[in-house]
């Protein structure tokens, strides 16, 4: 697609704030260019380090290099936000910077805002002196859910709008209404008007659980040396999730729980813990290239909102149906030879961290989708194909798991300029068709795939195992043990 046959989606008519401009920033940046039509003199970069200030300077776009802290938020943000006429856009691509807090001031002030992760501020993922309940994602998003509820609608604040959270919600609606539509369920498409509508329907469809199941093969142009973090994405928003503990929403239909399982005390307790970081936590899944595969059990948003938001009450509000939801991620090579390096070391991060980009990569793809399984056609796989030469092709400065989430930005921030005043909203909240439409052209083929796989398959093999082969969707036969 030429340059001039991109679309322009809409006009941001006050400042741009963007904050952080790591791999995730400087892929986003082109895209704001491509498809908005804005005030350059109004754009801000604001970064605790300057490596790509030269991606700016070359466009005549403000740099500020500092870091955005509890202390200096306000002071730094506000003038920054309000400047001149017109209706500010706040996209926080950052670490260890509160989105709570970014996303109270932002609609303070009517600023519209955008995060991909409800991130803390700095100190919370490795505070030792807090309980493993209290540095979970569900703790994290009950402090947004409150929020919303105690300040519904006004200014438009996209939370967790990323390609896992955010694209993932996505893909689990399309493939719920293609998987009704092939189990020839009485429903109207493009799928039901509200939250309760769409948790019936997937009841009705017979789901068990919803996968986040990924598979990284790119690969890069050296191998890996020793004491370096390498990976596709965030070095730093890795480690930091993945030393949290495991997470997962808890489906109604669940006959066990680990022994180091732990339930919420407060909220919607749609999810459960384990005493265990996520990073080491091995699933049983599958993805349409590899076929079954091991993944890590990495926390994250979506894990614990699309529970949430699938969850079927009775009129006294006993629970009815809930499916179990987790992250299954497989990443790429370099990534797991880095996070076995980490866990050997005990728990302790390579001094070097380094986020590959698309000059240092040779090939490979980042399939990520969802899969729904437990239901009558056993398990459906619905995602994004997209390779490394397809993103190279689409947009600069980003490989292919980088696109998947930038495009994902773009999605949220044109629904929140079409919808300014929806209030803090989740992905799973926002219309999947409109989000899907403007990031399809960047998502490389887009498909689903139906397998009979199930977790029992190969087993016990030469080793005994302690199995339930009654129902073979059980989390039992899905942890690795």
């Amino acid at each position: 697609m030429a340059a001039k046959d991109w679309p322009v989606h809409g006009e941001i008519t006050g400042p741009i704030v963007m904050i952080g401009f790591g791999s995730i920033g400087r892929g986003t940046l082109p895209l704001i260019e491509r498809h908005f039509k804005f005030d350059k003199s109004r754009m801000v970069v604001i970064d605790p380090v300057d490596n790509d200030r030269k991606l700016l300077d070359e466009r005549g776009i403000r740099f500020v290099q500092a870091h955005v802290t509890k202390d200096n938020y306000k002071e730094l943000l506000k003038p920054l936000l309000t400047e001149g006429e017109g209706q500010g856009f706040c996209v926080n691509l950052s670490v260890d910077t509160s989105s709570l807090d970014l996303m109270k001031l932002c609609r303070k002030l009517g600023v519209l805002y955008i995060d991909t992760v409800v991130e803390p501020w700095l100190g919370f993922y490795f505070d030792d002196k807090a309980d493993n309940a209290s540095r979970t994602n569900y703790a994290l998003r009950e402090t947004v859910r409150q929020e919303k509820a105690k300040n519904p609608g006004g200014t438009t604040a996209v939370s967790t709008c990323g390609a896992n959270p955010g694209m993932v919600s996505w893909f689990v609606k399309r493939g719920l209404v293609n998987l009704a539509h092939d189990l020839k369920l009485d429903f109207e498409e493009p799928g039901p008007e509200d939250r309760d509508g769409w948790a019936r329907l997937m009841k009705a469809c017979g789901v068990k659980g919803i996968h986040i199941a990924e598979r990284d093969t790119q690969r890069t142009k050296k191998p890996k040396p020793m004491g370096v973090f390498w990976n596709t994405w965030s070095v730093e928003g890795f480690v930091s999730e993945g030393l949290q503990p495991a997470e997962l929403g808890w489906g109604t239909h669940e006959a066990w729980k680990p022994k180091n399982a732990r339930k919420q005390k407060k909220g919607n307790k749609a999810a459960i813990y384990l005493e265990q970081p996520g990073a080491n936590t091995r699933v049983r899944s599958w993805c349409p290239t590899p076929g079954p595969q091991y993944g890590f059990l990495v926390t994250h948003n979506e894990a614990i909102s699309i529970a949430d938001f699938f969850t079927v009450r009775d009129k006294k509000g006993k629970l009815v149906y809930r499916p179990t939801c987790h992250y299954a991620y497989h990443p790429c090579n370099d990534a797991v030879l880095s996070l076995n390096e980490m866990f050997g070391a005990a728990g302790k991060a390579q001094p070097v961290q380094h986020v590959l980009d698309e000059t240092e990569l040779v090939d490979g793809i980042d399939e990520l989708g969802v899969l729904l399984y437990g239901h009558d056609k056993n398990a459906y796989w619905y995602g994004s194909q997209l390779s490394l030469e397809e993103a190279r092709a689409l947009a600069p400065y980003q490989n292919a798991t980088g696109l998947q989430v930038t495009s994902a930005v773009l999605a949220g921030m044109v629904w929140a300029l079409e919808n300014p005043e929806a209030g803090i909203v989740e992905t799973d909240e926002i219309d999947y068709r409109r989000c899907l439409e403007i990031q399809m052209p960047y998502l490389g083929p887009v498909k689903g795939y139906y397998t009979d796989w199930t977790p029992l398959d190969g087993r016990p093999g030469l080793f005994p195992e302690d199995l339930d082969e009654r129902d073979p969707w059980q989390f039992r036969n899905i942890l690795v043990r």
